[in-house]
């Protein structure tokens, strides 16, 4: 780790973290990532590899590589709403070299940016190295000071960037307004063991008052169950047989699986928010992904979101950063490139969640799929649309740093 101070600090090894930190440094920047966890090896609730970054990794020349990972693709998004298929969302028209979605482990595509990275010797990533508040002086953020592995350090910087995540620790530190805009729902979050065989009719299934996901990870179904807003200790008072039962009825499994979901410990809550910073920077610092605008988990995007945050970040900033002349004129570019994509998507998750999930949620009876899953039953071509929002987002960033 460097011993004197430096460009640029992380703080967080996500997804947005990690790939800054790698273009960051293949541009030439000195650049410190503090990831607060040992290693990557835990259970991620987001292992979607949209087209637009597979299209990043493409312009960096190592696409080939990653897909050599085991990974699984997915060229269409379908839903069985009540008992009609609809088909949501086709990406095999998208402009981009691979039009398909790769589900992979998290773990897998951070190990991957981190040996990418590990080629560059201006990076410089930190494990079990937790971010706990930021330095000032005179107004300005000057570094952090973290608790590693061999204990307490401080950091001094020149841009420290907050990429840790929806609960952003650098964010608190920092004061900065939030605006938050609400979620109808929760998710409770669950593995079960699939056959290699085993295929499901469907990514989601959607009845009165259900939603249901399940994601194929190879070895394992992932599954999210989405729930009022609130109702976690609901679900939990009904007993652990009542939900094994909804969860056979909504993927159909043997017996033997379902006890695989053994205790409530074997169920995680995810509380789903969905928020976003007034302004994303103070001087010397500067929030990006989750740290500036928590996504709700429809369409999967959030991830999506953080890189391309991410690859503006280096586009914009690399520069100034190499010269050691960050200004603030320069992080506010930042917010003014990103913030119409945050603000388009997230109006567009909240319009679902509003318009399609609270309603479901509250049903009763049988279920319909609604108007617009008719359209795109009805007329393929417009699949294209929600393909094109999801696949690439509002504005696809593309690598402009050498």
């Amino acid at each position: 780790m460097p011993d004197k101070p430096i460009a640029c600090c992380v703080a967080g090894g996500g997804p947005a973290g990690m790939m800054l930190g790698v273009l960051l440094a293949r541009a030439g920047v000195e650049v410190l990532v503090l990831e607060k966890h040992a290693d990557f090896l835990r259970d991620f609730r987001g292992d979607t590899i949209h087209p637009s970054t597979l299209e990043l990794l493409h312009e960096l020349g190592w696409l080939d590589d990653f897909l050599r990972l085991p990974h699984q693709e997915v060229r269409e998004l379908t839903a069985l709403i009540g008992e009609t298929p609809v088909t949501i969302s086709d990406f095999t028209h998208l402009p981009t070299r691979c039009r398909f979605i790769a589900f992979m482990p998290q773990w897998d595509f951070l190990n991957f940016l981190a040996r990418r990275g590990a080629a560059f010797p201006t990076f410089h990533p930190r494990m079990q190295c937790a971010v706990s508040e930021l330095i000032e002086e005179s107004g300005r953020v000057v570094g952090v000071r973290a608790h590693g592995d061999d204990g307490p350090l401080e950091v001094r910087a020149d841009l420290v960037v907050a990429a840790d995540g929806r609960d952003s620790t650098v964010r608190r530190s920092a004061a900065l307004p939030v605006v938050d805009l609400g979620a109808p729902m929760d998710v409770l979050w669950f593995r079960i063991s699939r056959r290699a065989d085993e295929e499901a009719p469907a990514l989601g299934r959607i009845e009165a008052g259900r939603i249901f996901i399940a994601l194929n990870r190879g070895e394992h179904w992932q599954c999210g169950f989405v729930i009022p807003k609130g109702h976690a200790d609901d679900v939990r008072a009904r007993g652990l047989e009542a939900f094994r039962a909804d969860v056979a009825r909504l993927l159909p499994v043997d017996e033997n699986r379902l006890a695989e979901i053994a205790s409530w410990d074997d169920v995680k809550l995810l509380t789903v928010k969905v928020d976003r910073l007034e302004r994303w920077w103070r001087p010397g610092l500067l929030c990006i992904g989750d740290a500036a605008h928590a996504m709700s988990p429809v369409g999967g995007v959030g991830i999506n979101l953080a890189i391309q945050d991410a690859v503006a970040t280096a586009n914009l900033l690399a520069a100034p950063l190499r010269e050691r002349r960050v200004m603030p004129e320069d992080l506010a570019r930042v917010q003014q490139r990103r913030q119409f994509p945050t603000r388009a998507t997230q109006a567009m998750q909240l319009a679902i969640q509003q318009r399609v999930i609270r309603p479901v949620l509250g049903a009763v009876g049988p279920l319909r799929p609604p108007p617009v899953a008719r359209l795109l039953n009805a007329i393929p071509f417009l699949r294209r649309i929600p393909a094109r929002l999801v696949g690439l987002g509002f504005r696809p960033e593309h690598v402009r740093t050498r």
